[in-house]
């Protein structure tokens, strides 16, 4: 009966100490601005967003900055890209749609704002080669469910500056939780590319998938690289402070700090109808 006793005083005590802690971190009130940019040989994608960012509790809506002074700058001949804010976008765009950008160009993102001054930069970099895009059926196993698997095709001839990522658009829905951020690099080689890279999504019959390949500067993957990490960041005992990932943009001049990322990447699109092969 005494250690019955003890069971269940110890129980008592465990369940009463239970409590919600919230971490002491850096708070800003007026919001820091964050940019997310994009310059890519096809205009479509691209696009500078910029916002301010909201505080780790706080839950308010999207704030779009849409005063401020954007352009690319050509490094090499000085040529400069200017951008104008579109309000249904909530983006800025080139003026001239038929801007983009050229292999072996390095480009400057420049964004004025309120006496502030933001700058990065990235070189456009010769795209890799896709093959093909198969899809197979494959019966539901244990951690894999049943449904048609994409696999992609193709060689990377280059022996430095390989960092990839793969976005999946499935019915015109783009993939963006945080297991769909498929990134990879070569650090175990890029054998898997050329013997086919299965994405790691089961499909149905009749899905439309367009896929988007990029290859990008060795900051921009870090970045992402980071977000990857802060998303699976469960809060727990044992984990860090949840923390920004380090931007590749930098403060020229004003008391400020700045958020988010610039991408200069070739964009290689193919889109597959997922259709069954009857016999």
């Amino acid at each position: 009966m005494r250690t019955i006793w003890v069971l269940l005083l110890s129980s008592l005590f465990l369940f009463s100490c239970q409590e919600e802690v919230f971490l002491p971190l850096d708070q800003n009130e007026e919001g820091t601005p964050v940019i997310e940019a994009m310059w890519t040989d096809q205009g479509i994608y691209n696009e500078v967003k910029i916002s301010l960012s909201n505080n780790y509790y706080d839950s308010a809506e999207y704030v779009a900055i849409s005063d401020a002074q954007v352009y690319i700058k050509v490094e090499r001949t000085g040529r400069i890209i200017p951008f104008r804010y579109v309000d249904g976008t909530k983006t800025y765009r080139a003026n001239n749609p038929s801007e983009r950008a050229r292999v072996g160009e390095r480009y400057q993102l420049n964004v004025n704002w309120r006496g502030k001054v933001f700058q990065s930069a990235g070189t456009m970099l010769e795209a890799p080669i896709v093959d093909s895009v198969t899809w197979k059926f494959e019966e539901k196993r244990l951690f894999r469910e049943e449904g048609y698997y994409i696999k992609v095709y193709g060689k990377i001839p280059f022996t430095e500056n390989n960092n990839y990522r793969i976005r999946v658009i499935e019915n015109d829905t783009l993939k963006n939780q945080r297991d769909d951020y498929l990134l990879f690099d070569d650090t175990f080689g890029l054998r898997f590319f050329e013997e086919g890279l299965e994405l790691g999504y089961a499909f149905q019959e009749k899905d439309e998938v367009r896929l988007e390949l990029y290859r990008l500067n060795k900051d921009a993957y870090d970045y992402l690289n980071q977000l990857v990490n802060l998303l699976f960041n469960d809060g727990g005992l044992f984990s860090p402070p949840p923390q920004n990932p380090q931007s590749n943009i930098k403060v020229v001049s004003g008391d400020s700090e700045v958020l988010g990322y610039f991408v200069v990447s070739p964009v290689l699109t193919r889109s597959v109808l997922i259709q069954a092969k009857y016999d």
